[in-house]
């Protein structure tokens, strides 16, 4: 009934209760409020000394920006065409700034591995100054040579923080150093020289590009050179010869020789035509007077001439003189000389039509023999103009391409020169106006913060290793059992320096907070049954060192001083505990008692102090019989509770022995003592247990060698929690 009207309780109280116990946190912290300190302390200075020893660094930041925009002073195609303004390309930039080959240029540059803060071979001391070392003057071997110089490039790579502005295409190059002046000379380099080699980059692939196209245009031009020369070679030996773009040699003389025997068989049929009209008109008995050709001729008109004078003449001797005149005969034989001239005369220019005739027949026979063998020797040509088209046509090919390669050779030679970096800086780094770090402020919030949480994560662990019982609440929760309540470790209540046994301090100080305990102890166990009388009680534990022997005496001082008859029977045959509060010999005790061998009355020994009496042992024995499980036992205990308020028995621990276990069961109720935060959880649960199997009643649990003061900064669900409050209100 009680065990459910405390569940009942408890049930309630924890249903009010935050889903946080903050009290209950607050407490722990209280608890290891030194642990605490040490920890936050140790941790604090580990974290915040170091950055104190620090020299002071500045940081200087220089800014550019990714300009796409192209200065176009020709309007040849550029060899390295300008970046795109796009995302992946500002990223691919803020590595190229952090590379290692950037990082080296501005290393040698400025002769960086001669400077001690980053050449770490040349400082003369470290951690932080107090540790010299010792110069180093071997020579050095070509790859620790490279390691050093690697190492002193990542120290400098290490100093460098290059980042994207937002969205933007702005590009900012922060370097740390502890000098302001070489902070901002560095980051001006780092943005200089990678502006340089942006340009170096662009003049060398210039110069490859033209390197490149100068050897291809000599190959070009040699290919070029002997196309054309097979074409003409090739001309030559066809007689393939060309007068013009579209004709040649051949065709040229077949339009020539046809152009002539055109003009030859012309003059042929006028030569034949005036012969024929000559030969007609003499065949016809003309004189000849009346021929075309004998017209035009000169001696025939001056023959003509002279027969006309004749003419007249002798016409005229013939009126005035007879046939016979001699003048008249001279006149008419000089006038038959003249006619005779001129059919000579005819004659002769009839041979020379006929022989022109037969000229120009002959020349029109010539000139066709000539044209049909001309046509001929072009259907040959024609034919070998296959093989001259298909070398005309490489030979055009290798032209043109030599002629574009010569072209984009004259582009790029002019570009040489007036090439631009496609970034360019917004703005060069001031000198810092303050240090960058340590930040005193920052680095001791988060030596704070750090120190904070490391302690509070050590208190954290430590509590969860923490496997004692500490609190009311923990006995209730863990061992499931109703807490009788606390016996003070009374070191814990005694002023610095005073000094006091248990057992007799309960007499002296009936009023003090270790008297309390055991009035609050007895009346917990008084009322443990409700409508059943409690006159012996077991006082037991699970291991030994747990006060069970000083529990139980000054338990029944407390309750002599109250007016009930007490006895105490020790009932460890191992330790015999009960002793050392007695003074002078012991004779007998329960052993003979239950052996018949002495009498209850005679082995009774009363305490010096209150009328407790004591049951003891006479000597620490084993013995093979059941000494609690026999009717002697049984017979004994039945005395005693006739005889006494209370019996209480001193027994040992449960998981040492069985004789316990046995013993507890005759008991009208078992008070398990549990070391404050000493006895290990398990060991605790496991007494229970094995108590519970035997059937005896376990009224609850008691917290002994409790330390008040510790015990004030547990949880606030137990009443030590109080103790700084009411402690005042007993009387020491």
């Amino acid at each position: 009934m009680t065990s459910d009207k405390h569940s009942t309780e408890s049930d309630v109280s924890d249903s009010l209760l935050p889903s946080v116990d903050l009290a209950a946190i607050i407490a722990d912290f209280r608890r290891f409020s030194r642990f605490f300190a040490v920890i936050f302390g140790c941790v604090f200075l580990l974290i915040i000394v170091p950055v104190l020893m620090q020299v002071p660094r500045y940081t200087a930041t220089a800014s550019v920006m990714m300009d796409p925009r192209t200065l176009k002073t020709t309007s040849d195609q550029d060899v390295l065409t300008g970046l795109p303004p796009d995302a992946a390309t500002v990223d691919t930039e803020v590595e190229i700034l952090q590379s290692n080959s950037l990082g080296d240029r501005v290393l040698r540059s400025l002769q960086l591995d001669q400077d001690p803060e980053f050449n770490p071979y040349l400082r003369g001391t470290h951690f932080f100054g107090l540790i010299k070392n010792k110069p180093d003057n071997r020579r050095l071997t070509p790859l620790e040579a490279q390691a050093r110089h690697e190492d002193v490039l990542n120290n400098i790579l290490g100093r460098l923080t290059v980042a994207r502005s937002g969205a933007t295409r702005i590009i900012t190059i922060s370097f740390t150093s502890t000098s302001p002046e070489k902070a901002s000379k560095i980051a001006n380099e780092w943005a200089r020289l990678y502006l340089s080699q942006q340009l170096e980059t662009k003049f060398q692939a210039t110069k490859e590009a033209n390197d490149w196209l100068n050897s291809r245009l000599g190959d070009l031009r040699t290919q070029v050179e002997e196309a054309e020369t097979a074409v003409q070679q090739y001309k030559i030996a066809h007689n393939l010869l060309a007068v013009s773009a579209d004709n040649t040699l051949g065709q040229q003389q077949i339009t020539t020789l046809d152009q002539q025997l055109a003009g030859v068989k012309v003059d042929r049929a006028e030569s034949e035509a005036r012969l024929a009209v000559a030969r007609r008109q003499l065949n016809t008995g003309s004189s000849g007077e009346d021929v075309g050709e004998a017209l035009n001729s000169d001696v025939i008109k001056n023959l003509r001439a002279q027969r006309t004078s004749v003419s007249q003449r002798l016409a005229d001797l013939q009126s005035r003189y007879g046939n016979k005149h001699p003048d008249i005969i001279k006149a008419q034989d000089q006038l038959n000389d003249i006619d005779a001239q001129i059919r000579a005369e005819i004659q002769r220019i009839m041979s020379n039509l006929e022989a022109q005739a037969e000229i120009q027949r002959q020349r029109t026979a010539s000139l066709a023999g000539s044209v049909a063998q001309a046509k001929g020797q072009l259907v040959g040509n024609n034919q070998a103009m296959v093989k001259l088209n298909e070398l005309q046509r490489n030979a055009d090919a290798v032209s043109t391409l030599y002629q574009s390669y010569l072209d984009r050779f004259k582009q790029t030679s002019s570009q040489e020169g007036i090439d631009r970096s496609d970034a360019r800086i917004v703005s060069n780094a001031a000198l810092p106006t303050g240090p960058s770090s340590p930040k005193i402020p920052i680095s001791l919030a988060l030596a704070f913060i750090g120190a904070l949480g490391a302690a509070t994560g050590s208190v954290l662990i430590r509590r969860a290793l923490d496997s004692g019982l500490t609190t009311a609440t923990d006995v209730e929760t863990i061992l499931r059992q109703p807490h009788l309540g606390n016996i003070a470790d009374l070191a814990s209540t005694l002023n610095r320096g005073q000094k006091a046994t248990p057992a007799q301090y309960v007499v002296d100080k009936p009023l003090s907070v270790f008297s309390e305990g055991f009035r609050i102890m007895r009346a917990a166990l008084i009322y443990s049954r409700i409508g059943h009388e409690v006159k012996v009680i077991a006082v037991t534990s699970s291991l030994p060192g747990e006060g069970k022997t000083t529990t139980a005496v000054c338990l029944a001082r407390v309750m002599a001083l109250s007016g009930q008859s007490v006895v105490v029977v020790d009932c460890d045959l191992r330790r015999r505990s009960i002793n050392q509060y007695i003074t002078g010999p012991v004779e007998g005790g329960l052993l003979e008692v239950l052996a018949g061998k002495a009498e209850l009355k005679d082995v009774l020994i009363k305490d010096d102090v209150t009328n407790v009496l004591y049951l003891p042992l006479v000597e620490s024995a084993y013995t093979p019989k059941d000494v609690f499980g026999s009717e002697a036992m049984d017979h004994l205990l039945d005395t005693l509770r006739a005889s006494f308020d209370v019996v209480i028995l001193d027994t040992a621990p449960v998981l040492a022995v069985v004789d316990t276990r046995i013993l507890a069961r005759k008991a009208d109720v078992v008070a398990m003592l549990v070391r404050w935060r000493k006895t290990q959880r398990k060991a605790a649960q496991a007494s229970l247990e094995l108590l519970t199997e035997t059937g005896a009643h376990i009224c609850g649990v008691v917290l002994t060698q409790v330390n008040v003061k510790e015990q004030a900064k547990y949880g606030y669900g137990d009443s030590g929690y109080y103790y700084d409050q009411y402690k005042k209100y007993y009387q020491e």
